[in-house]
Parts: C-alpha cells; structure tokens; sequence
C-alpha cells in the first residue's frame, strides 16, 4: 500500500504540473459526479422523459452510492491532499478515499444511459465523460490513480449485474401485494443499515494520524471518515424509491409523457418538493451521530426518495400536467 500511495502521489503532482488553466473544467466535470448534479438530473429524466430509465438511475446511484460508503469504511484509505503536502487541494473531502465515488458513480450512471439508447455515440460520449470526471479527482488532488481505477471497475460490475439481475428481480417484485413491496424495501433498507453500523463500529478507537490532520487543515475542517450518515441517506433513498414505485404503481403507474410546456412545469413543481423536503427539513432537523438525528435524516431521505417517484407524480395528475398511462405501459419496473 506504501508503494501505491508513494507512486499515486508521484501520478498527482505529475497532473496538477499541467498548469492551474485545468481547474475550473476540472471541477465542472467533478460536479457531473456529485450527488446535487444528480438531484438535478434524476428527477428531470423521471418526471420529464423517460420514467422506467429514471427509476433504474434512481436505484443504481442509490446502490452504488451505499456500496461506496462500505467500501470506503472497509480500506479506510487517505486522500492525497492528507498525506503529502506536495499535493495542491483545490477540494476538501470528509470521507476515506478508496475507492473513488465520482469514478464509481460515473461508470455506473453514464453507461445505464448509454446503454438505453445504445447507440455507438453515446457510447463513447459516456466512457469519455466517465474518464473525464475520475481525471478531474485526480488533478483536485482528492484520490490516488488507484482510488479511481478501482471505482471504475466496481462501477462498471454493478452496471453489469444491474443490467443482468434487474429484470427478473423486478419481475418477483411485482408479484407482491402493495404491502409486502413496502416491507421488502423496508426490510432492504434496514439490512443496508446493519451492516453499515459493523463496517462504522469495526473502526472505533481509529486515530486519526497527526501528519494527515495537519495537512487536511490546509483546505479547511478536519475530515471525519468514519460516520454513518451517508449509510443512512442511502438505506432511506432507496426505501422511499422502492415505497413510493411501489405505491404509484398500485395506482396505474407514472409515464413522462406529454408537451414540452408540461414536462417542464412538471420538473419545476417537482423540484420545489425536493428543494422543501431535502433542504428544508435539512434545515430544520438536527445532524450528527446519535440516534434521533439519524432516524431523522432517515426520515428525510425516504420523503425525498416518495416524492420523487410518487408524491410529485400524484400532484401532476391532479393539476393535469401528466396522463395515466395505457394499460399496456403501465409497467413501470
């Protein structure tokens, strides 16, 4: 590990000598990977064009993103910015680096589009996109070659089984009642939370090295890697997609069908809903690490997770904005 950390700072102040020109595109292609360009556009391709395609992102990013978090806790590997002052941090990260989420996230999502539509262009468009946004991790000076190379790779292994397993899963899923759908994405939900709470709890008592603390100093506060509250975005996400898919479903399904005035109304108000329920209760609700502030921020995110598939769905029908669809498209998984 020694040698890849050496070698993987040697790769990173190679990249950042290409010139501060980089900075910038290098941080538009880092936002492309973010969780807040994702809440941007999720919810546009479900609302707006394609609501089966906006379903399967939604529960790709969800699974990738809680994979990611347990992967991170697992190796509990530093930044280079932490490690080595030699590297320029033009971000500060709070988490452990390997392996790379943007990385991960971009092989998984990008190539789920691309291979929707599967035409040669878009193709390449997504493996561009996908190198771009792990290059600009590199260059920002917030992971290693090997932080990135490993995300692709888990990235690109959960899209393989995704495309592989998803189909006959959602076809079991849809035999269930309304109820037991609730319960198994509830039961998930909370199998996601217990193992997050061992991969936290195997880490207690883990100092965090001085020479890391120093250096993490420079960019702004202290990092705290070890925490469960991205565990519980992402057990509570994927329980209010699976809740709320379930439930539109039961009543005659959701299709992004419709003039382009209306889908764009649609994205409006359904981001108005986001905005009240992801930053509005952000606001209001307490953060941290005990119980009451985790079973909120749980709370939270299943709202965030219905509204997306439900909430904002059922209010477009009710203001006339989207149609029901025909009884041979309502299948939504």
């Amino acid at each position: 590990m020694d040698f890849l950390v050496q070698n993987g700072i040697n790769w990173v102040v190679a990249i950042q000598s290409l010139g501060s020109w980089l900075e910038l595109p290098m941080k538009l292609f880092t936002f492309l990977g973010v969780g807040d360009f994702f809440f941007l556009i999720l919810p546009l391709i479900y609302w707006s064009v394609d609501a089966r395609l906006g379903l399967r992102i939604a529960v790709i990013l969800a699974v990738s993103n809680y994979l990611n978090t347990i992967l991170k806790l697992l190796f509990a590997a530093p930044r280079p910015y932490w490690v080595s002052a030699q590297v320029k941090a033009f971000l500060a990260e709070n988490t452990f680096g390997i392996p790379s989420g943007h990385a991960q996230n971009a092989a998984a999502m990008w190539s789920l589009l691309a291979s929707r539509v599967n035409g040669r262009w878009l193709w390449l468009a997504a493996f561009a996109l996908t190198f771009l946004i792990g290059f600009s991790r590199l260059y920002l000076g917030v992971h290693f070659v090997h932080d990135v190379i490993l995300g692709w790779l888990i990235g690109y292994i959960i899209l393989f089984l995704f495309l592989r397993y998803w189909d006959p899963l959602a076809g079991w899923f849809t035999t269930k009642s309304l109820a037991q759908q609730m319960m198994v994405a509830f039961l998930i939900s909370l199998i996601m939370i217990a193992v997050g709470a061992w991969s936290t709890a195997r880490l207690d008592g883990y100092v965090f090295p001085e020479e890391w603390k120093d250096n993490a100093r420079r960019v702004g506060a202290l990092p705290d890697p070890i925490s469960m509250e991205n565990i519980i975005t992402s057990a509570g996400s994927l329980f209010g997609l699976g809740a709320g898919a379930a439930w539109i479903a039961s009543r005659g399904g959701y299709q992004a069908s419709g003039s382009v005035e209306k889908r764009s109304f649609r994205y409006i108000i359904g981001l108005i809903g986001i905005v009240i329920l992801w930053f509005g209760l952000g606001e209001v609700f307490p953060h941290g690490e005990t119980l009451a502030p985790l079973i909120l921020r749980y709370i939270r995110y299943a709202l965030v997770g219905f509204w997306v598939m439900a909430g904002a769905p059922w209010l477009f029908f009710r203001f006339k904005l989207a149609e029901k669809p025909k009884i041979q498209d309502i299948r939504l998984l």
